[in-house]
């Protein structure tokens, strides 16, 4: 029997996130996410697959960020018609992120294309339509975790809790049968343990292979405490000195959610009746409704927080929504007093655009950055010390004060990967994905200082990368 597994996205970057599984002539996709960044990068997201997606017998979604579940329309429009596997409340959250993805590649297209009618140049596609991300919907099997389900022959698979946001799964996958069945874990991209709303990343104890993200391999987070106690001071501050608004550049699943909660939880310790929280993100309101009714997929102590106060819900109690475009720019003439968390969560779209327009320039408001920052994007710009951004055409001076908050951070960094791995028997070969090189290599050698622990094998998967995995557990590249 024929087994291999090729890296097709997410290596050495941390978008895109697209993996090929292979056995005999079945070929499984874990992930299929878009290219986020800067527009050189995004540009690649129009580049033919590198397969036949018609050839693709089923897909296994890790979880619903759209650097991992991004392109599927684009595959089932390209011909892909088998099943998507995943977590039924991931299911819930991509009706909501792929069409809003669908919108967002029109609206794009769109002045892209009253831009090019002025040069006489043909009109663009957008990538994938409404109609698009509806079919793929149709094409989900929800799974819970715990589920052993059989995916395409000779291949069964059971998600895990990744602890990362609502349905977030690392992928336990058995492959072939009896003797040469060989055993591969996918780790999606590991959540933190002792993180509020969520429950702590499943530790699995056998495997043949690791395939592991590696988002922050090089870094450590701050403390949970020492990060409210950051957060506290912000707000403080602001209140006492600044004067002005603040505004929270928020992934609409996972990040908003927990901003949400905290400001629930820490009300009057932060002093929170001095603010209007805003919530300006359609799309974040939707998921907050998903996360409302999988309230049994939270933790121990936000479960029990909701049955004790059925009438104060933490994620609805503190909060305003904004819904419509008139009421998002009316919060412009506001110059003081609001908490905004809006999307998107790197500065590269969404309301928060205008909102750092209105705000970004005005030294008494702060800008707190509380998740990753993508190469090339704007919010990696203003962390990197830009001392301008360009928004809607205009350029816009970084006066306002900005907070690095990284203990807010989803992503498990070196100490809690290292926690992960370390836990399945005889460290088994580890291939490193979805992280940047620097990231990725400064694992690699703390991994190697460490002879007890030191896996059978370790590598960084390269684009293109194939692997036998019949050879495992020796790591066997096939050269084209």
């Amino acid at each position: 029997m024929r087994m291999t597994l090729q890296f097709l996205g997410a290596t050495r970057e941390v978008t895109g996130s697209c993996h090929l599984l292979s056995v005999d002539h079945e070929h499984l996709l874990l992930d299929c996410g878009l290219i986020q960044g800067g527009k050189e990068d995004e540009l690649r997201n129009h580049d033919p697959f590198t397969f036949d997606p018609e050839s693709i017998s089923a897909v296994v979604l890790s979880h619903a960020h759209i650097d991992h579940s991004g392109r599927l329309p684009l595959l089932v429009k390209s011909g892909f018609d088998g099943p998507i596997y995943t977590h039924k409340a991931t299911a819930e959250l991509c009706a909501i992120m792929l069409k809003d993805a669908a919108m967002l590649q029109s609206r794009d297209t769109d002045r892209a294309n009253k831009k090019r009618a002025k040069h006489d140049l043909e009109p663009l596609e957008p990538l994938f339509t409404v109609e698009d991300a509806e079919q793929v919907m149709r094409q989900f099997i929800p799974l819970e975790y715990g589920q052993v389900t059989r995916v395409i022959p000779h291949v069964d698979i059971c998600l895990s809790d990744a602890g990362h946001i609502l349905g977030s799964a690392l992928v336990e996958i058995w492959l072939g049968e009896d003797k040469a069945q060989k055993k591969i874990v996918f780790s999606g991209d590991l959540g933190r343990a002792g993180m509020p709303i969520l429950r702590n990343p499943t530790l699995v104890d056998t495997a043949d292979l690791v395939l592991m993200e590696s988002t922050y391999g090089n870094r450590f987070h701050r403390s949970w405490t020492d990060t409210l106690a950051e957060l506290k001071a912000i707000f403080t501050k602001a209140v006492t000195e600044s004067h002005g608004n603040i505004l929270l550049p928020a992934f609409s699943v996972g990040r908003a959610q927990e901003l949400l909660y905290l400001f629930h939880l820490y009300a009057k310790e932060w002093d929170l009746s001095h603010w209007k929280v805003c919530l300006d993100s359609p799309m974040a309101i939707e998921a907050t409704r998903v996360y409302v009714n999988n309230y049994q997929l939270m933790d121990e102590d936000f479960k029990h927080f909701t049955r004790q106060s059925p009438g104060q819900h933490p994620l609805l109690s503190n909060v305003e929504f904004i819904q419509t475009t008139e009421e998002s720019i009316a919060l412009n003439d506001v110059h003081k007093g609001l908490i905004i968390i809006a999307g998107s969560g790197m500065c590269n779209g969404g309301r928060i655009r205008s909102h750092l327009e209105h705000n970004l320039w005005r030294p008494e408001c702060d800008i707190i950055i509380c998740g990753y920052q993508a190469r090339g994007t704007p919010g990696r710009a203003l962390v990197d010390g830009a001392e301008e951004l360009t928004i809607h055409g205009n350029n816009i001076k970084v006066a306002a004060k900005l907070h690095t908050v990284g203990g807010l951070s989803a992503h498990a960094d070196q100490a809690e990967l290292l926690h992960w791995y370390h836990h399945f028997d005889n460290q088994p070969p580890l291939i490193l994905v979805h992280g940047e090189p620097e990231a990725q290599q400064g694992l690699v050698d703390v991994i190697n200082q460490d002879p007890k622990t030191k896996p059978k094998d370790i590598a960084i998967a390269a684009h293109g990368d194939k692997l036998d995995l019949t050879a495992l557990p020796r790591l066997m590249w096939i050269t084209s």
